[in-house]
């Protein structure tokens, strides 16, 4: 049995008992909607991050994250410290002892922390004024400042805004006016400003480069977007050359140039061969960052290959190649000898002369570098010299910033991330060989473009109040400040006497209603600018609740919940909690409110369970919303399953009994090797067990038992093994009753020597099942004392074995005999026996460096145990240093399992070894292991995200890659987040349940698929790694195109009579486009016989027919399928219902006999039939009374003769009470009459010749067509007394 470290709980997940408010950002201090699928201002509670409304959605959400619980780290150490100590103590505090060993294996995945801290900070937003008051503009979406786009696709320039009244928006381009209305292919998304240059007709993107403003005006003022620069991609031709081939000595330096074509952006140099073989790099051949291919000295190996350079465009994706060099080496040794490529000295085996070093880039022994802050500072040397030179880097007056610096392309570059004023000074790379050393120096300047100190915030003012806005920037060379209103200079504005401005602050005093304005804070310096809007907003509204009313929260026992309490109003109210209304304000110990109003309940009891009121003041009034809160006992598996073994065809029953709180629904599900477990025929799922009926080798593995509830669940497991069936015995055992072997007894050690000794013992009974093997266990007392472990394995044959033994262990033995029926009780234990001590011969196994925050790296091995200790006080010795540097290790000495290494950069690799050592010496030299320091979210997000529609219910996706230094960690994935915004479909309701599509790995492309056609979309990036996910990319819609129906739902077939069959059907659970009508295929069939399919076709919107049948025996398969202007969908199928009995036709449809009783034509045949029945009585009483014999076929002269006639296809059967068989007839083992000589019989009626049914079911030209037949064909009659042939006899 093993139990699970995992409890997800939807913890907080709450029900909302009223509609929720408007959808506002939780960072402003809002309620989010509860259509929201993901809120980062949202409950944290064990092992998941749940939303703060929409809880049912949540409690899936959490169980999406189960997987990740046994990664857990420590976090909730302090919260569990006062889970300990608010457990009651003494009597009856078993109840809280589970619930705190739940807590403790409810620990959160790293994800959580980092998310749960944006939470916190979020709460002290600033308040975001409501969509239903009046406010000025606010720009919302706009493209970035440089925007490069693709020639091959049309032009957005986006620009969104909201306000209200919801604003109105027009373009600059260049500092003039743009005509939108003027150019037929500019225009302007609606309700939107963004602009869209269609090319589709023709045109030129490269006309339409300059610089784009846009802004957004309502009659409360006006807004400002950024200066967009549009420029158009550019990927040029390299130009023609011929090369002729580079002629170089062995062990000479050589540059290979590159000289890229100007492209925008700038492309992505590579080097490789002619053939697209990738050059391979080292120390000795490497590519620079301008792009050259540097040979530190040519090898005669060099000449094997040639020498292309190729350019990759980032917007075209087409690769330009370079004309090839080749190379021509001369040497004093022609011959490329491949057995020197090892030697020690390569360079003096092939007589090339040893030269000092010296730069190839940069040249001299100075030079200065130019870097923006915020930006990467890439320093690079590149040396000649023989052997090759090893370059190392320095900082003048102090050591490289370890946290941000790293080493490139073989130590010839040092990149300096995220460059600040402090990275400035001299830098200088040491490039040194045997021969001897030279120096550069590199004088690094870094300047800054403006970065906000203070950025202009919204300010919302009750009339009278005070206020001001504060615009402070920084930057070098120092920016200066320009202040704008609605777009305007602020001198060119109108005076405001209540206005004042001193430099990068405007004081607002005694303001009215007339101040509102959009003001623009424009700082700028030669390196970049800053433009911020924000507006004055005069308000006087009293408070507000903009959540729910009453809702209602449940949460599970010891969690952390936090209550929400949106509110507004002008001047700004102070909010306040009570519970259960009395007592003084809710704030400290367990309670803390936040500047948005939320209150958090840091460890929840069931004492907090109650009314939990918030009242929001201002000088204008008040306004109070409740919250009610309910506490919940945890689910918990308290009777979990346990390992068994079983034997095949046996049964097996896994227990899973569970305690909840009786108000929540429990359910009880199973998986089979973490999959969901199928139910069949041979197993019998209840609320407390899982059955397994004939247990077989399919039924091995791994079962765990899920019970689960709205808040939370509980996970438990445990293994079944399957034992194979073995050989059938043949001796006189096998009628015996076979058992369990009984226990070895008598267990003796002799000779003892330092590493082994030999343990004797007595076999028990085996119970008329022969003893397969033994099984010889060992404890120890000092490692795990009462631990019994498996130390080896001998056949059933044998009684004593020769065991070995490590140092300083103090063994004690036991034996456990096995057969076919399953394992003895173990021996009794032997007596101990000490082995002396000695150095390790081995070091701790899967030694690992993984970073468990950005700035650390977490070393962790598996402990040795007892066997492997080999003396007292065993302790590990671990060291550690950057890989590929001249670091000395650092060590340290560690009595557990791991260690942490602080103030790591980054992502770092290090080298790390850890040693064994006890009190008799150290093990043998660990080897070295590489880990990795601790990622940190990803900084880039994926960029030109581009859509292309494939069909219906796919798209394809293409992006480009971020950079490798803005992943901060491994790259897992790539993965987009998209939703079902709506459907084309008016009054469709759609879910807008966020989904998910990873696409592992480094790639540009992926496939998005099982979209719902005919709705529109919205789709994010985002790149992913070992810490989560990175930023999202900018949103992007696209549209499904129309796709073919699903079926119509409900498609019922019923039989109210012999003559009709009645169709309804539902429209289609997804219509995916627009219905154009159903088509509705049938066919009779009876038996194996089919007749000719129809074909009806209906409108939209007729969901009935009526169909008359044309024969009261055949049933009917109808085939019921919906169309879109794409096509017919799936098909629905059904058939008209069975009669119970299809051997008789009297017998058939008697579900309907009560009907057919009253049907007109039914009566008359059976008056008919009696009619016949009383003339043929009367007719036999006759000849009867004359003495004569009643004349069959007196006629006829054909003699009698049995003749059993064939059936046909399709036939009649009679067999039921109401039709026995006439005389002369003989019945066959199916059920079917066949009679002897009549050719008088329904299967000439209904099959062949010329008699046939109507619609009604009657026959057409019976008798006299039978009779005609019957004398021209000559065919003998029956010797049965038929009321048909006894009128013909009459006759």
């Amino acid at each position: 049995m093993r139990r699970l470290a995992v409890r997800g709980a939807a913890g907080d997940a709450g029900e909302v008992a009223a509609p929720a408010a408007d959808s506002t950002d939780c960072a402003r201090g809002r309620h989010p909607s509860p259509r929201r699928l993901i809120d980062l201002c949202a409950i944290w509670d064990p092992g998941v991050f749940l939303p703060a409304v929409g809880w049912k959605r949540a409690s899936g959400f959490a169980r999406r994250r189960l997987n990740e619980a046994e990664t857990l780290n420590s976090v909730r150490e302090a919260q569990l410290e006062l889970l300990e100590a608010a457990r009651p103590r003494g009597p009856g505090s078993r109840e809280r002892g589970p619930v705190l060993r739940m807590a403790r294996q409810q620990q959160p995945p790293p994800w959580v922390h980092a998310a749960f801290l944006l939470c916190l900070l979020s709460l002290s937003g600033a308040i975001e004024i409501p969509m239903d008051l009046s406010q000025p503009p606010t720009i919302t979406k706009q493209s970035v400042k440089d925007h490069i786009v693709d020639p091959r696709d049309n032009i957005l320039i986006e620009c969104e805004a909201k306000g209200n009244p919801a604003p109105s928006f027009h373009w600059t381009r260049n500092s003039r006016f743009f005509n939108i209305a003027k150019d037929p292919r500019v225009s302007m998304r609606r309700r939107s400003g963004t602009l869209v240059i269609d090319f589709r007709s023709g045109g030129r993107p490269e006309e339409y480069e300059g610089e784009y403003q846009c802004f957004a005006r309502n009659k409360f003022g006006t807004a400002l977007s950024n200066r967009i620069r549009l420029q158009v991609s550019k990927s040029p031709l390299w130009p023609k050359e011929n090369l002729d081939p580079v002629v170089v000595q062995e062990g000479a330096p050589l540059t290979l140039q590159c000289n890229p074509p100007p492209g925008l952006p700038s492309p992505v140099i590579f080097w490789m061969s002619s053939s697209m073989e990738p050059i391979t790099q080292d120390k000795r051949v490497s590519q620079g960052h301008n792009g050259d291919l540097y040979f530190s000295n040519v090898m005669l190996q060099d000449m094997q290959t040639d020498y292309s350079c190729n350019a990759r465009f980032h917007f075209t994706h087409t690769i330009q190649q370079k004309n090839a060099f080749t190379l021509k080496v001369l040497t004093n040794n022609p011959y490329n000898d491949s057995s020197l490529r090892n030697h020690p000295d390569i360079y003096s085996a092939r007589g090339v002369a040893e030269r000092t070093p010296s730069f190839m880039y940069p040249q001299g022994t100075a030079s200065s570098q130019m870097v923006l802050r915020g930006m990467d500072l890439v320093l690079e040397c590149i040396a000649s010299g023989v052997p090759t030179p090893d370059i190392a880097w320095y900082k003048k007056g102090g050591d490289l910033p370890s946290d941000k610096a790293k080493f490139e392309n073989f130590n010839k570059a040092l990149r300096i991330t995220n460059v600040s004023e402090e990275d400035s000074g001299e830098y200088f790379c040491l490039a040194s060989n045997k021969m001897g050393s030279i120096r550069h120096t590199i004088s690094v300047r870094v300047k800054a473009a403006p970065y906000w100190l203070d950025e202009p915030k919204n300010l919302i003012l009750a009339p009278g109040e005070d206020g001001r806005l504060v615009c402070r920037a920084n930057g070098n060379p120092k920016p200066t400040v320009q202040w704008m209103v609605n777009g305007e200079p602020l001198q060119s504005a109108p005076p405001n006497p209540n206005r004042e401005v001193a430099g990068d602050t405007i004081i607002f005093r005694d303001t009215q209603i007339s101040s509102r304005a959009v003001y623009q804070c424009n700082t700028s310096n030669e390196h970049g600018y800053l433009l911020a809007n924000a507006f004055v907003s005069v308000l006087d509204v009293p408070p507000r609740m903009l959540s729910p009313r009453n809702q209602l929260i449940r949460v599970i026992l010891y969690n952390r919940t936090r209550l929400d309490c949106p509110f507004f109003g002008s001047p700004i109210p102070t909010l306040r909690w009570f519970k259960n209304g009395q007592g003084s304000n809710l704030d400290g110990g367990n309670y803390h409110v936040y500047e948005n109003g939320s209150l958090e309940i840091k460890m929840i009891r069931k004492e907090d369970q109650g009314i939990y009121t918030c009242v929001a003041t201002n000088i204008l009034g008040k306004a109070e919303n409740q919250v009610r809160l309910e506490v919940k006992d945890p689910t918990r598996i308290y009777r979990m399953p346990e390992d068994q073994v079983a034997k095949r065809g046996t049964t097996v029953q896994l227990e899973c009994r569970v305690k909840h709180d009786p108000s929540l629904k429990l359910t009880v599900s199973w998986l089979k090797d973490d999959e969901p477990l199928y139910i069949g025929n041979r197993m019998k799922k209840e609320d407390d067990s899982l059955t397994i009926f004939g247990v077989a080798e399919r039924d091995q593995g791994s079962y765990t038992c899920v019970a689960s509830t709205e808040l939370d669940q509980d996970l438990a497991k445990a293994y079944l093994t399957v034992l194979a069936d073995q050989a059938t015995p043949t001796n006189r055992l096998a009628a015996l009753p076979k058992g369990r072997p009984d226990r070895p007894r008598d267990l003796e050690l002799t000779d003892l020597a330092e590493r082994s000794v030999r343990l004797t013992w007595i076999p028990g009974d085996d119970n008329n099942s022969p003893i397969t093997d033994y099984v010889v266990q060992f404890e120890e007392d000092q490692f795990q004392p009462g631990v019994w472990h498996d130390h080896s394995k001998f056949p059933g044959s044998v009684n004593s074995a020769v065991l070995q033994l490590s140092p300083y262990v103090n063994y004690q033995f036991r034996v456990i005999a096995i057969n076919e029926v399953g394992s003895s009780h173990p021996s009794l234990p032997s007596e101990r026996y000490r082995t002396s001590g000695a150095p390790p011969e081995s070091n701790p196994a899967d030694v690992k460096g993984e970073g468990t925050r950005k700035n650390n790296m977490e070393i962790t091995w598996t402990p040795m145990n007892a066997t492997s200790a080999f003396g007292p006080n065993l302790r590990y010795i671990v060291k550690w240093r950057r890989r590929e540097t001249r670091e000395t290790w650092n060590n340290v000495t560690v009595w557990g399992s791991r260690y942490v290494v602080g103030q790591t950069p980054v992502y770092v690799p290090y080298e790390i070894r850890v040693q064994a050592e006890n009190d008799f010496g150290k093990g043998p030299e660990p080897d070295t292991v590489i880990g990795y320091s601790g990622e940190d979210y990803p900084r880039a997000a994926p960029t030109d995200v581009k859509i292309r529609v494939l069909n219906s219910t796919a798209i394809s996706l293409q992006w480009n890659r971020v950079y490798p230094d803005t992943v901060q960690g491994q790259l897992r994935e790539y993965r987009a987040y998209y939703w079902r915004e709506s459907s084309l479909l008016k009054n469709l309701w759609v879910s807008q349940k966020r989904q998910q599509a990873s696409f592992p790995g480094d790639r540009p492309r992926g496939v998005v698929s099982r979209l719902f056609p005919y709705s529109n979309y919205k789709l994010e990036m985002v790149v992913v790694n070992g810490r989560g996910d990175g930023p999202r990319s900018e949103t992007k819609e696209f549209t499904t195109p129309e796709g073919v129906p699903s079926a119509p739902r409900r498609f019922r077939v019923r039989q109210p009579n012999l003559e009709t069959i009645n169709l309804e059907w539902d429209h289609p659970e997804h219509p995916n486009g627009i219905l154009i009508g159903y088509t509705l295929k049938y066919v009779a069939f009876n038996g194996t016989k089919l007749g000719k399919q129809i074909v009806e076709n209906f409108s939209p919107n007729q969901t009935k027919f009526t169909m008359q049948r044309a024969d009261p025996v055949s049933r009917y398969r109808f085939t019921l399928s919906a169309r879109t202007q794409v096509g017919s969908g799936e098909a629905a199928t059904e058939e008209s219902p069975a009669p119970p009995n299809e051997a008789t036709p009297t017998a058939a449809y008697t579900n309907n006999q009560a009907d057919i009783a009253t049907q007109g034509w039914f009566i008359g045949l059976m008056c008919a039939i009696a009619l016949l029945v009383l003339i043929l009585l009367i007719v036999c009483f006759i000849k009867r009374s004359r003495g004569g014999k009643y004349p069959v076929r007196e006629k006829k002269d054909v003699p009698l003769g049995p003749e059993d006639p064939k059936e046909e296809d399709g036939s009649f059967d009679y067999s039921d009470e109401d039709n026995k068989p006439l005389q002369g007839s003989q019945t066959s083992l199916d059920g079917t009459i066949k009679q002897q000589e009549s050719d008088d019989s329904l299967v000439d009626y209904g099959e062949g010749g010329e008699g046939q049914f109507n619609e009604d079911g009657s026959f057409i030209g019976q008798y006299t067509v039978k009779k005609d037949k019957e004398e021209t064909e000559g065919n003998e009659s029956s010797e049965a007394t038929s009321p048909v042939n006894a009128i013909y006899s009459l006759a």
